[in-house]
C-alpha cells in the first residue's frame, strides 16, 4: 500500500512538473519566444503530453521558431490526436482536407472533424456541417444534420457557423428547423453524434 502511494504521489509530481513545464513552453510560445517554447515543450512532446505535441505540430505546421514542414506538423498532431486531444483532431482532419503533407482524403477528413466535434470542438462542428450541406467526405447529404451542427458550433462562439446556419435556415421547411433544433437540445459534448435525420436528407 505504501508503494501504491508513493507511486501515485510521483505521478502527480511528474504531471504537475509536465503542466509547469507546458505552461512557461505556451506562455513563451504567445510572447513569440519560439527558441525558448521549443526548448521546454520538445521534451514534453517526446514524453507524449498531448498538449506539448499539439504545440509542437503547431510550431512546424506556422513555421513559428521552426522550418515549417507538414510532415513533422502532422506526425506531432497525429500523435496527439490519437490521445484524443480536441485541437489536434481539427488539424489533421484540416491537412486531410487540403492535401497538406498527405493525400487529400475528405472521408478521414470527415473522420477526424467528427472526433474533435464530439468533444464540442467549435471548428470542427462548423467544417463538418459544411460537409453534410455538400455531400462531402461520403456522409450522406443531410440539412438538418449541418443545421444542428452549425447551431451547437454557433453556441460556442463560431461566427461562420453562425452565417452558415443563417443561410440554410431560408431553405428549410419547419418540420426539418424543428428536428434540428430538437437534436441540437438533445445533444451532450461526448456523446456520438447522429449522423442522420429523419427530414433532412437529400
Amino acid at each position: 500500500m505504501k508503494k501504491l502511494i508513493i507511486a501515485l504521489l510521483l505521478l502527480c509530481a511528474i504531471q504537475q512538473s509536465a503542466r509547469a513545464g507546458f505552461a512557461e513552453g505556451a506562455s513563451a510560445y504567445n510572447n513569440k519566444n519560439y527558441s525558448l517554447a521549443y526548448k521546454e515543450i520538445l521534451p514534453l512532446a517526446k514524453a507524449g503530453n498531448p498538449d506539448a505535441e499539439h504545440l509542437l505540430g503547431l510550431m512546424y505546421y506556422m513555421g513559428r521558431g521552426l522550418p515549417q514542414d507538414y510532415k513533422q506538423a502532422m506526425f506531432w498532431h497525429r500523435k496527439a490526436a490519437d490521445q484524443g486531444k480536441a485541437d489536434a483532431q481539427y488539424v489533421v482532419g484540416a491537412m486531410y482536407y487540403t492535401g497538406n503533407s498527405v493525400l487529400q482524403d475528405h472521408k478521414q477528413a470527415v473522420v477526424w472533424f467528427r472526433k474533435a466535434a464530439e468533444q464540442n470542438h467549435a471548428e470542427a462542428q462548423q467544417v463538418l456541417g459544411f460537409m453534410y450541406r455538400y455531400h462531402m467526405g461520403g456522409v450522406q447529404q443531410d440539412i438538418v444534420i449541418a443545421y444542428m451542427l452549425w447551431n451547437l458550433a454557433a453556441a460556442n462562439g463560431s461566427s461562420n457557423a453562425a452565417d452558415q446556419r443563417a443561410a440554410v435556415l431560408r431553405m428549410m421547411t419547419p418540420e426539418q428547423v424543428e428536428e434540428g433544433q430538437a437534436l441540437s437540445a438533445k445533444w451532450k459534448p461526448g456523446t456520438p453524434l447522429p449522423r442522420t435525420s429523419k427530414t433532412g436528407g437529400a
